[in-house]
């Protein structure tokens, strides 16, 4: 008997997540029905989005019920195929932390392993790379000469983010934790400048690093990097509101004192889901790919080793414990 491995959610956290609220649990490999497609995945994508589908409130999406699989993107390969599209062999998106993935074949995505790794995929050619390029491209619409500051900036949105706008000829500028993601997101990606959070200065480092003002907020974090950058935006500014990190765990909302730069400034703040762009991902992964293959763009994994540390992995993301795109090596 093959077995498979999943993680299940048991309870919903109240604040940081713990390795409490899953459970991994074994049972025998699905075989396919007609039109089914049976995985095994190779890698497992940890987002940020995962830790509000924990919460049972109303999104853009549904939550995770108590006793389901936890929700995350996977990619593998075909192993048993009952649907026309696809044969053994072809390599796939599917879903789940778990080992095997039984799919309807309309859930499932073919992707061509055979000039990148796969694991790009879940990264700088998949969902992160996607809300990158369309989440700066249609609603930050960044012009050269602008000045563009990216939160996050060594994360897998935020360091595609950036090279797109360098690319585009702007002034970039990251926030990082710490001072290796800092050099890191200068020296190894190309940014203007990098600003750590944690060294205390927030304020005044970004000031002068943003002697202009800042006309392209990528916002990926909110809470005080949000509240202290809004006083910086020029008139007519854009902010992509990607995501707000720091609120996932926290047990009461921040309160921003700056939201009427956005009145006095006309800055137009729009929420970014990658899913609204869905019908255009081809036209994303031909345009990431085409810069990494010029060398334009630099990419970077985290790896966690085996299903059974996913959820030290997603702890860690959370915590900012991540370089890069964070994944899980399943096999």
């Amino acid at each position: 008997m093959t077995t498979n491995k999943a993680w299940i959610l048991t309870s919903r956290p109240s604040g940081w997540v713990t390795e409490d609220n899953f459970r991994l649990v074994e049972a025998e490999v699905p075989q396919p029905k007609d039109g089914e497609v049976l995985v095994r995945n190779q890698w497992l994508s940890l987002d940020p989005y995962m830790r509000g589908r924990m919460n049972d409130i109303r999104s853009y999406a549904p939550p995770v019920q108590i006793g389901e699989v936890m929700v995350g993107q996977t990619a593998g390969e075909v192993v048993t195929s009952k649907h026309p599209g696809f044969k053994q062999g072809d390599t796939v998106l599917a879903a789940g932390w778990q080992l095997y993935s039984c799919m309807q074949g309309d859930e499932l995505s073919k992707v061509d392993a055979t000039r990148v790794p796969l694991s790009y995929y879940l990264g700088v050619l998949g969902m992160p790379g996607m809300t990158a390029y369309f989440g700066l491209n249609e609603i930050g619409a960044p012009g050269a000469g602008e000045t563009v500051v990216v939160s996050a900036a060594s994360g897998a949105v935020g360091s595609v983010v950036g090279q797109l706008a360098k690319i585009a000829g702007c002034r970039v500028v990251g926030i990082a934790g710490g001072p290796k993601k800092c050099d890191y997101v200068v020296q190894e990606l190309g940014f203007d400048a990098c600003i750590d959070y944690k060294a205390g200065n927030l304020d005044r480092d970004l000031r002068k690093a943003c002697a202009r003002g800042v006309d392209v907020l990528f916002e990926n974090v909110g809470g005080e990097i949000l509240d202290t950058l809004l006083r910086m935006m020029n008139l007519q500014s854009r902010v992509v509101l990607c995501g707000l990190i720091s609120a996932y765990n926290a047990t009461e909302p921040y309160a921003y004192k700056s939201l009427g730069a956005v009145l006095v400034n006309r800055i137009r703040m729009q929420g970014m889901i990658v899913f609204d762009w869905q019908e255009r991902y081809g036209e994303g992964v031909q345009a990431l790919a085409g810069y990494l293959a010029q060398g334009k763009l630099k990419y970077r994994e985290s790896v966690v080793e085996g299903i059974e540390n996913a959820p030290k992995g997603f702890i860690a993301l959370l915590k900012g414990g991540n370089f890069g795109k964070q994944l899980v090596r399943l096999g």
